[in-house]
C-alpha cells in the first residue's frame, strides 16, 4: 500500500513539473483579447491531467476523487421518475462529465426561462403541459444535401445517446449542473451533408399560438431563432438534446429536443425545435434583433465582459447557493475553455460578444 501510495504522489510531481511548462495560467488582466492557437493548453497536457485524475482515483490517494466518481455514476443510474426513461450511457468525451454536483431535479424543472410559456421562471412548468409533442418532427433545410423533414423517432436513431453533465450558465447570473441526453450535433450535420457554402446553422424553436401563451408578448419577434457558426455546431460538445436526469425531456424544458451548447449563455441553446437551416450567412437571433446591445451572437460565457444589467464575474447555482450566499466565480467559457477555446483564437471577445 504505502509503495502504491509513494508511486502515486511521484506521478503527481512529474506531471505537475509537465503543466508548468506546458499550460499558460491567464488571468482577469490579461485583457479580452483571446490567445493565439500557440497560447491554448494543447489537448495532450490536457489530457494528461483527465489521465493523472484516473490514477489517484485507482489508489489510496485518490479515495476522495473515487468518491465523487461514485456519486456521479450514481447520479447517471438514478432517475426521477416523472418520465418515461430514456436510455444512453455515459460519455467518454473530455469535458462532458464535469465533477460538480447535479442540481435537483424539482429545482431544474421549476425555474425555468421558456418565454413561449411566460416570462416569470415558474410559467413554463405551470403551463408548458399544453405542449403537444407526438407527432413532432422537425424540418432540415437550406445549403444541404439531403434536406429533409424528420419524425422524431427518427431523429433519435441518428446518434448513439450519451448522458453529458454539463454546466448550464444563464446571462441572469445564475446557473445549474444538467445530466442530459443525447447525441452530439455533428452527428445530424454529417449525416445531412452540408454543402461548402454552408458556414452557420440557424435553429428555430416551435411558435404555435393554440399551445403557447407567451406568444401573445411582443418581448420577441417570434419564433424563436438561435444560430451558430458551422465550427461551433459540429464541435462535439454541442449536444442535441431530447431528455434530462435519464428521462425523456420536460416540455418546460425544451421538449422534444433541444440544443445545448455548454460554453455559451443559456439562450443559445434552442428549445423545442422544429427546423434546422444551414446558411451561407450569420443568422440575426431574437435576442440580437430585440437588443442589440445587450445580446451578441456569439454570447459565451465570459467574467470579464459584463452585461448591461448583470455581471458575469459571479453566479448563483441553483439549489446551492442561496440569495445571500457568496456568489461563486464564473469560469471562461464557462469552464470549457480547454475544449473550445481554440474556436475563439485570436477574437476580439468584447468586440464579438
Amino acid at each position: 500500500l504505502c509503495a502504491k501510495v509513494i508511486g502515486t504522489v511521484h506521478n503527481l510531481c512529474k506531471v505537475f513539473l509537465n503543466w508548468g511548462r506546458t499550460m499558460i495560467i491567464r488571468t482577469s488582466s490579461s485583457g479580452f483579447l483571446h490567445p493565439v492557437p500557440s497560447d491554448i493548453t494543447s489537448q495532450a497536457a490536457y489530457q494528461s491531467r483527465r489521465d493523472l485524475m484516473r490514477q489517484l482515483a485507482a489508489g489510496s490517494a485518490g479515495l476522495a476523487l473515487a468518491g465523487w466518481g461514485l456519486r456521479d455514476a450514481q447520479a447517471q443510474m438514478a432517475r426521477p421518475g416523472q418520465l418515461p426513461p430514456l436510455a444512453s450511457v455515459p460519455s467518454k468525451l473530455a469535458g462532458a462529465m464535469v465533477l460538480d454536483k447535479p442540481t435537483p431535479y424539482k429545482d431544474a424543472t421549476t425555474y425555468n426561462n421558456f418565454y413561449e410559456f411566460g416570462t416569470d421562471k415558474a410559467d413554463p412548468v405551470k403551463r408548458a403541459h399544453t405542449l403537444k409533442t407526438d407527432p413532432w418532427s422537425v424540418e432540415i433545410e437550406g445549403l444541404v444535401k439531403k434536406p429533409a423533414r424528420v419524425n422524431l423517432e427518427d431523429l433519435m436513431q441518428w446518434g448513439a445517446m450519451e448522458e453529458r453533465i454539463y454546466r448550464l450558465r444563464c446571462v441572469e447570473g445564475w446557473s445549474m449542473v444538467i445530466p442530459w441526453v443525447g447525441y452530439s450535433m455533428a452527428d445530424l450535420i454529417r449525416r445531412v451533408e452540408p454543402l461548402p457554402g454552408a458556414k452557420f446553422v440557424e435553429f428555430v424553436t416551435q411558435a404555435d399560438p393554440k399551445t403557447m401563451p407567451g406568444l401573445r408578448s411582443s418581448v420577441i419577434d417570434w419564433p424563436y431563432v438561435e444560430g451558430l457558426r458551422m465550427d461551433e455546431a459540429m464541435h462535439p460538445l454541442t449536444l442535441l438534446a431530447f431528455g434530462m436526469y435519464g428521462e425523456v425531456m420536460p416540455k418546460q424544458n425544451g421538449a422534444p429536443l433541444r440544443l445545448v451548447v455548454p460554453w455559451k449563455y443559456g439562450f443559445k441553446s434552442g428549445k423545442s425545435l422544429v427546423k434546422i437551416r444551414f446558411t451561407d450567412k450569420q443568422p440575426v437571433t431574437s435576442w440580437e434583433k430585440s437588443a442589440p446591445q445587450e445580446y451578441g451572437f456569439y454570447s459565451n460565457v465570459n467574467p470579464n465582459v459584463d452585461h448591461p444589467r448583470w455581471s458575469q464575474a459571479t453566479e448563483r447555482r441553483i439549489g446551492e447557493d442561496g440569495l445571500l450566499a457568496k456568489k461563486r466565480k464564473t469560469l471562461m467559457f464557462n469552464g470549457y475553455e480547454a475544449q473550445v477555446g481554440q474556436l475563439y483564437a485570436g477574437m476580439d471577445l468584447k468586440k464579438f460578444f
